[in-house]
């Protein structure tokens, strides 16, 4: 609805309102959702009219809405229900208890059984949390004081709790107006008119001569209580008079769109969007006479511009397209087609875009939700931002039981404003996220819109009358177009299917909107809301995109049928025909949807046969093609800089490569960093075509396999702590290229003072005589779970306020050691168990409901929010050793056993589904693959087994590579890398990355130098950027995830007191925790009980830098870490 028409509505309520009829204003703010009346909503609340309270909310929000909505609506029939046991209606409480409260027992289930339990109260006040209830009128004032808070924090309630200030009877008002003009407007209009109808325009009866015409001043008596009103649109501006659209890109196409197409009228009416002059006209003097009294046609030039292209005649007036840019003589160098760059992301690349004016910026969106920001030049990573939700509050509930049922997110679309100054970022649930870029190598968050249901599948920057805004699609089969603020201007509704892409463009100030939908329906839509314009089918009716030339003059688009046939066109506009099908894709049927991309008014390029293919936009056939040296997945993504210099392609590992011209290949080293001393320790090893030389780019070595066949005639070694063996035979000579590559000078980060990083210690929780064993974040980031070798857990948690807006976990404020009021601990059962032999385990469910744990006794189930036991299982012999949720079944677990065994169990029927064996010792790690579906497993025996989550079966086994010298002992944990694809192995001897799908060890570093003692344990960061690793004396080491080469070590003087650091008794972590949203916050719990929280300073921001790859050389010493291979 446009902003004029909402005006109307509040008009309306203040005539209602100034008539008395008092139902039907409460009954229009309800339905409108305009207005919420406060005043109402207390009358009703405090005279138990709960039905009523409720019918009202409905207009406004639904129960599942948000938090704060649930919980007024909690609140209200907690109220109804307290008072129907306060009368001792036992009937009606429990059909409220049935009717009402149920839907939050899946919210909360533990509350929902208190409630139920007060039925067996004789007087619910008994229980003790209950005990101050007074009377019912009492009870009520105390509730509306809390409901009044969580409506004026509610964000739906935002802009309805104030009415508008007007004047008295504008409403009437505004009708004088209207009869005045149209009075004004009789050809002889008469002195002092007699109004007697508002339901025709007026005019005035014809006299015997011609008077000055006086003002129309209508009596507010003559206008009381009329049944109803002629649309004021038909009186004056309101709306503003229709304006045609000279939509000259779309003219063709609705003269010609089949009769199953809403072609309506090119009218664009009013909305919240300024409308320039030349598209809507305004209000002035009629050109014509009327042909209806009261009724004048205020026609532009504009829409008579649009009839003529509607005529199937041509005019010599009829405004013609530009001309096409001559294109200067070209050829194949014109093309980007130099490998320039091989850069690895680390998880699968869904989306890249250029920066408009600094062509060597690249933003890239990855499948595990990140984003993140590179300068090609440098080889550097400018910004990563993993994927977060900012505000949850803000979120619906719907949302947020999708999120807490599987939380993986991937991002859909990445896209820079014309501009330069902000970036778009779709993920594949619901949201959007806007940051502002300013220059400073920095993205600042902006605004997160929740923005479809299901997949936002693309996301646009457009100029609507000169105001930017966003366009989004997604499953929900909507076109949503949004303000900066995350303001809500226009929804285009005609898809019948999951609206697929978009494409705004503009032709002679007329802007619209090209869509496709994956049943390959083509519509296109004008900024009002009058439909679609266009139902076309694409070719291949399924997945398509659209894109135009860089100058605006040709449409272009490409797609794939549902048979895997491939087809990329050339429309014509004015006729809404293809114009040219290009030829050259493969006849073999493609698993999936072609990509392509357009660049300098002349070339395309598309992705297939995992190679790149051009063409001539004024030729069919392909005229050159690359495989970028190889490595792409079938059907790569590509996306040209807007010079056109410069093509970064996807590859099949998890990373993207740049190709450039002779222009490109010059802007990239116009921005390198010459260091000339220390490139005099760059390795021969390098290629002229792709470098080592930045924070993530991988070499074009092929990968290196820990894993030696017997019959293998050349047995590879691992790449071991930068160092590979094979590199002193594959020397090349340098070349002019390799001279020209520069990296800047890099050194080890090492925080040994407290001052340099942000460090909090969790209170209550220093213990020597009780070990912290086991570490974990809740998922929703807001407090840390310890397990004691004793068996008792302890939580802490942060509390949202001045110092800590976001309520997250954060080492600048000291958390609460939370108990529940009753007191009770979360002790696991030890009864006759040998604690110094006992090995503790610990899960935690997705939404932080339940937490699982074991210290050689039996399994308990506790309730997070009252610590109670819930039920127990499984009691030794043998003992549980690990535990793990099933990522897709929270009554699922499967549970590591002391003798080596793996039980698969459910808990809601009691029962071991299925029992695995395959390891000779204890069961010490357990890790589930999503996207590989399967379930490794990790023992005392240095094996690591694969089995399938479906049948159960083992599908693999491996034993990990012990360094000479180290026994085969020790407990192996297991950690999937975020792409559920590499897998972190972890022993006291060497960190491990693995390809799972294959079981090969990629890449491994041992204990050296500044870190040179057991790894006591490790993890991932929460965007698997990073590896966390604790080491026996105290060190922790941050190492880079793809290359596990170390980037910072923090000191034990950090954390330690000098009388720790001297003691008798050695004091180090013994586990590690990375927080599951901020991938530099970790948490650690020591061998002396206590727990701490540690972040990089606000200064700095993150753990050192990436290390350079030159061959395990670091200013003239050996790396402490591992080279990359492009195996990944």
């Amino acid at each position: 609805m446009s902003s004029l028409s909402r005006e109307l509505v509040f008009l309306i309520l203040q005539f209602l309102e100034e008539e008395k009829f008092k139902e039907s204003v409460h009954k229009l703010e309800k339905e409108s959702g305009f207005f919420f009346n406060m005043k109402y909503f207390e009358e009703k609340v405090q005279a138990g009219e709960w039905e009523e309270v409720e019918k009202y909310l409905s207009g406004f929000t639904k129960v599942d809405d948000n938090r704060y909505s649930m919980k007024i609506f909690f609140e209200i029939r907690k109220q109804k229900y307290l008072e129907a046991l306060d009368r001792q209606d036992k009937a009606k409480a429990v059909e409220i208890l049935v009717n009402d409260l149920k839907v939050f027992s899946t919210f909360n289930e533990e509350l929902y059984k208190e409630i139920t339990q007060l039925l067996t109260l004789g007087n619910f006040r008994e229980n003790e949390q209950l005990s101050k209830y007074g009377d019912t009128k009492t009870a009520r004032s105390i509730m509306l004081i809390e409901l009044k808070k969580l409506i004026e924090a509610n964000p739906l309630f935002r802009d309805k709790l104030v009415f508008p200030t007007l004047k008295s009877s504008r409403l009437r008002t505004l009708i004088n107006q209207s009869l005045n003009w149209q009075h004004q407007l009789c050809k002889n209009p008469r002195p002092n008119p007699d109004i007697k109808t508002l339901f025709t325009d007026h005019t005035c009866t014809p006299p015997n001569g011609p008077l000055a015409p006086t003002p129309v001043n209508l009596p507010v008596a003559a206008v009381a209580k009329p049944a109803a009103y002629t649309p004021l649109g038909a009186h004056g501006p309101f709306p503003p008079t229709a304006a045609a659209a000279n939509a000259n890109a779309l003219a063709g196409w609705m003269a010609n769109a089949s009769a199953s197409s809403s072609v309506q009228a090119a009218v664009v009416t009013a909305s919240s969007i300024p409308v320039p002059q030349n598209q809507v006209s305004i209000l002035k003097r009629p050109r014509t006479p009327p042909a209806t009294p009261g009724l004048v046609d205020y026609q532009s030039t504009d829409h008579e511009q649009l009839m003529k292209r509607l005529r199937p005649a041509q005019s010599v007036e009829e405004v013609t397209y530009p001309t096409p840019r001559q294109q200067a003589l070209w050829s194949l160098e014109d093309l980007p087609r130099t490998l320039a760059r091989t850069m690895h992301q680390g998880s699968t690349v869904t989306s890249m875009d250029f920066h408009p004016s600094h062509h060597t910026l690249l933003l890239v969106g990855s499948n595990n939700g990140e984003i993140t920001l590179w300068e090609l030049g440098l080889r550097e990573r400018l910004v990563s931002k993993p994927f977060k939700i900012w505000d949850i509050a803000d979120c619906s509930m719907t949302f947020q039981a999708s999120f807490s049922k599987d939380a993986s997110i991937s991002v859909s679309r990445v896209t820079w404003s014309t501009d330069g100054n902000f970036v778009g970022v779709a993920f594949t649930k619901y949201l959007i996220h806007l940051y502002a870029y300013t220059g400073s190598h920095d993205l600042r968050q902006n605004k997160e819109i929740e923005a479809h249901v299901g997949s936002v599948n693309d996301l646009v920057f457009a100029h609507p009358n000169k105001q930017l805004c966003l366009v989004s699609c997604g499953d929900d089969k909507q076109i949503k177009v949004w303000d900066l603020s995350g303001r809500k201007l226009f929804n285009f509704d005609g898809h019948e299917a999951p609206v697929y892409s978009i494409c705004p463009h503009h032709k002679e100030n007329i802007q619209f909107i090209f869509s496709t939908a994956i049943d390959g329906k083509i519509k296109a839509w004008l900024y009002d809301n009058l439909g679609s314009r266009v139902d076309y089918d694409a070719p291949g009716h399924w997945c398509t995109t659209m894109l135009y030339s860089a100058d605006g003059s040709r449409l272009f688009s490409c797609g794939t049928s549902k048979d895997g046939d491939s087809y990329l066109v050339e429309w014509n506009e004015s006729e809404g025909a293809i114009k040219r099908t290009y030829t050259g894709f493969s006849r073999k049927k493609s698993q999936g949807v072609v990509q392509f991309d357009t660049t300098q008014n002349h070339f395309l390029a598309a992705g297939e046969e995992s190679q790149i293919k051009f063409w001539d936009m004024d030729s069919i056939n392909v005229v050159a093609s690359t495989d970028a040296d190889g490595g792409l997945p079938n059907l790569p993504r590509l996306r040209f800089s807007k010079d056109g210099n410069l093509l970064a392609v996807t590859t099949a590992e998890n990373g993207f490569k740049i190709l450039a011209n002779a222009a490109g290949l010059r802007s990239l080293r116009a921005i390198e960093t010459p260091t000339p001393s220390f490139d005099a320790l760059r390795s021969p090893i390098e290629s002229a075509s792709a470098k080592v030389t930045g924070s993530s780019a991988i070499t074009n070595v092929n990968p290196v396999n820990c894993k030696v066949e017997r019959s293998s005639p050349v047995r590879p070694s691992p790449i071991l702590n930068g160092v590979d063996p094979t590199s002193r035979s594959m020397e090349k000579p340098r070349t002019v290229e390799d001279v020209t590559e520069r990296t800047k000078p890099w050194q080890l980060s090492e925080i040994v003072d407290a001052v340099q990083c942000r460090l909090v210690t969790m209170p209550d929780s220093s213990d020597s005589s009780n070990k912290v064993v086991r570490l974990i974040y809740t998922n929703s980031g807001v407090g840390v779970l310890a397990l004691g070798s004793n068996g008792v857990q302890k939580l802490w948690k942060w509390t949202r306020n001045e110092q800590n807006p976001s309520g997250k976990a954060t080492a600048s404020v000291v958390p609460q050691h939370w108990q529940p009021n009753s007191g009770l601990l979360m002790s696991n059962d030890v009864s006759g168990v040998n604690l110094k032999e006992a090995v503790p385990c610990i899960a935690l469910s997705k939404n932080d409901s339940y937490v699982m744990s074991a210290c050689g006794g039996k399994v308990s189930l506790f309730n997070m929010m009252t610590f109670k036991v819930m039920t127990t299982f499984m009691p030794p012999p043998p003992a549980s050793t690990f535990l793990a949720f099933h990522p897709q079944d929270n009554n699922i677990i499967a549970i590591g056993m002391e003798d080596s065994t793996i039980h698969i169990y459910n808990v809601r029927v009691d029962e071991v589904k299925s029992k695995l064996k395959g390891h000779q010792k204890r069961i010490t790690g357990l890790a589930f693959s999503t996207s590989l579906n399967i379930l490794v497993s990790s023992g005392a025996d240095a094996q690591l087994c694969v089995w399938s989550i479906d049948t159960w079966e083992k599908r693999n086994a491996v034993t990990i590579q012990i360094p000479a010298g180290k026994a085969p002992a020790g407990d192996t944990r297991v950690q999937f890398h975020a792409d559920q694809i590499r897998l972190l192995v972890v022993h006291e001897s060497q960190l491990a990355i693995y390809d799972a799908s294959k079981m090969d060890c990629i890449r491994q570093w041992v204990p050296q130098d500044v870190l040179s003692v057991s790894i006591s344990y490790a993890a991932y960061s929460c965007n698997s950027q990073l590896v966390y690793a604790t080491f026996c004396d105290g060190n922790i080491g941050v190492f880079d995830a793809d290359s596990l080469r170390l980037r910072c070590r923090i000191a034990p003087s950090v954390y330690l007191s000098q009388a720790a650091l001297n003691g008798n008794q050695a004091v180090y972590p013994l586990v590690l925790g990375a927080h599951p949203q901020d991938p530099n916050q970790i948490a650690i719990g020591l061998t002396d009980g206590s727990v701490k929280v540690i972040e990089p300073s606000e200064s700095e921001g993150k753990w050192g830098s990436s290390p350079p790859m030159d061959n395990g050389m670091l200013n003239g010493r050996t790396a402490s870490s591992s080279t990359t291979s492009n195996h990944t």
